[in-house]
């Protein structure tokens, strides 16, 4: 009898693999050490990679000076200089900061810095959460929770942040118009989820604008584009969390009701 033929099976559009083709490694369990580093509260990811450079961090007794090098923070003995590192309490602060500071813990400029406002606070390490410009002022949250940094900053969690923005012009209908069509700028559109006027003098005006992004100089981009003046940017609440009566250049933990505003 002749042999039978399979039929041909129908093309998925997917190439097939070749016989030899390795499946793409996963990564392996855990984090960096200089992550780990900066997870248990020591110091940043950058101030990490210097500690490990030098010498000065062992993990299980050993001198590791491979800072992408696994480790599991909870199980793994970690030391700095021969002292272990365990994982610092979690804090949560929130700044009124002034303009003129820069949002970085070290600045090659010598510029003062947002951490000048936590020199009367006996803290661990903390990262703040998000940036202000140096010519921007108001409300910056810090904390050494990279889980609660992470999710506030996350683009999908949308959370709101208002900003009251002095502009170097009287606003009519129509500036407000194009101000929430929003604007292309250097490939991004940027747009705003409310402007509104706050208040007016002879020639200056207040806007109240919301955003839920968290693009680089956001306001200052979209409203620069339409050739209006920033004269002063103050952020006053991120998410349900208001700036209040902060003192500028000051600040405070949250409260644990603060705290529980964000685990809705």
């Amino acid at each position: 009898m002749p042999e039978r033929r399979k039929p041909p099976q129908p093309s998925t559009g997917r190439p097939r693999p070749s016989p030899g083709a390795s499946r793409p490694r996963a990564n392996p369990p855990g984090v960096s050490l200089c992550r780990a580093l900066s997870k248990l509260g020591l110091c940043s990811r950058k101030q990490a990679e210097i500690l490990v450079a030098e010498g000065r961090v062992r993990v299980a007794g050993k001198i590791v000076r491979n800072g992408s090098m696994r480790v599991d923070p909870g199980r793994d003995r970690i030391e700095v200089d021969g002292s272990r590192v365990v994982a610092e309490r979690k804090v949560y602060l929130m700044i009124n900061k002034p303009r003129g500071l820069v949002t970085t813990r070290d600045d090659p400029q010598d510029r003062g810095t947002v951490y000048d406002c936590l020199a009367e606070l006996d803290l661990p390490f903390v990262s703040p959460v998000g940036r202000l410009d140096k010519a921007s002022e108001g409300l910056l949250l810090m904390t050494n929770d990279t889980r609660f940094a992470q999710r506030l900053l996350d683009p999908a969690s949308h959370v709101a942040k208002i900003y009251h923005v002095q502009i170097g012009a009287l606003p009519d209908e129509a500036m407000l118009a194009r101000l929430r069509a929003g604007a292309t700028v250097d490939g991004e559109l940027l747009t705003a989820r409310s402007i509104d006027v706050l208040r007016s003098g002879t020639s200056t005006a207040w806007l109240e604008i919301t955003v839920d992004e968290g693009r680089n100089r956001h306001i200052r981009r979209l409203l620069g584009a339409h050739d209006v003046e920033v004269l002063r940017l103050v952020r006053v609440a991120i998410g349900p969390l208001q700036l209040g009566e902060l003192a500028k250049g000051k600040a405070r933990h949250l409260t644990a009701e603060e705290l529980a505003l964000f685990q809705g």
